[in-house]
């Protein structure tokens, strides 16, 4: 476990990186002794950095949601980190490509709750009753933390990831917002586009079989720590799409069917 000094220094590393768009080496190399816990511990003093700047929490964002990804990060579970309110971006419109260091965009379901979830013992029944309605979203993710090292080439590590906010930066929502009961949500699908070309295509069910399993997990997973999802918040369930890289002038735009379209462009 790294002691609490370090813990500040690094979060003060990826708060002034996310500010100055400048992405800074592996802490996983230069700390090997990092574990899965002091990735946490770096990301919560993020957020403390954020909330100070008068920033506030609008949900959480839950990623390495597929078996691929887990399997890729040798872990056995998803992670997650907060929304905060400066990371939410309008559709159908311009998202300046400068708040970025090397954006990608992936298709996601987004659960808005009209009830608190608390665990331990939330189970997916739960959350669907807890959630108001479900609706089209877009994750930009983001690298302040190198995703590959400039020097060896080689990828980051989980703790690396976990440490950089889960690796979000932002969130288009749009479409059309639907009833949980009304869909068959293991079988939404959606077709991303970068202009015009469709690069992805996916079914929700790639989220740990339904996207709600997900939204339950991170209920428990955080109970032990006295917080809970709360009446309100913004929980994006996870990628069932690989992310693809934007560049400015790209327009993105994500077909989810009957659920509506999402799309933008980096300007």
């Amino acid at each position: 476990m790294l002691a609490d000094h370090l813990i500040h220094q690094l979060a003060q590393e990826l708060y002034d990186a996310r500010k100055t768009r400048t992405p800074v080496r592996h802490f996983s190399a230069r700390h090997p002794d990092m574990t899965i816990e002091d990735g946490y511990r770096i990301q919560q003093a993020w957020v403390q950095r954020e909330l100070q700047d008068g920033r506030r929490i609008r949900g959480r964002k839950i990623g390495l949601t597929s078996r691929a990804m887990q399997q890729a990060s040798q872990i056995s579970e998803p992670d997650y980190a907060p929304l905060m309110d400066d990371m939410f971006f309008e559709g159908n419109g311009d998202i300046p490509f400068a708040r970025f260091i090397a954006p990608r965009v992936e298709v996601e379901l987004a659960f808005i709750l009209a009830r608190d979830l608390k665990g331990p013992g939330v189970d997916l029944f739960d959350v669907l009753r807890a959630t108001e309605y479900i609706v089209p979203a877009l994750e930009i993710i983001d690298a302040r933390i190198e995703q590959y090292d400039r020097e060896s080439g080689a990828p980051r590590k989980v703790y690396d990831t976990i440490s950089d906010f889960a690796a979000n930066a932002g969130i288009v929502i749009g479409g059309t917002p639907a009833r949980p009961d009304a869909l068959d949500i293991p079988r939404v699908g959606a077709i991303l586009l970068r202009n015009g070309i469709i690069e992805e295509t996916g079914l929700a069910a790639g989220v740990l079989g339904h996207p709600a399993t997900g939204v339950a997990w991170l209920a428990n997973k955080i109970a032990p720590f006295d917080e809970h999802l709360q009446a309100g918040d913004v929980v994006l369930s996870g990628s069932f799409t690989r992310p693809i890289t934007g560049q400015v002038g790209d327009t993105l735009h994500a077909d989810y069917g009957p659920l509506g379209h999402i799309a933008f462009r980096f300007a």
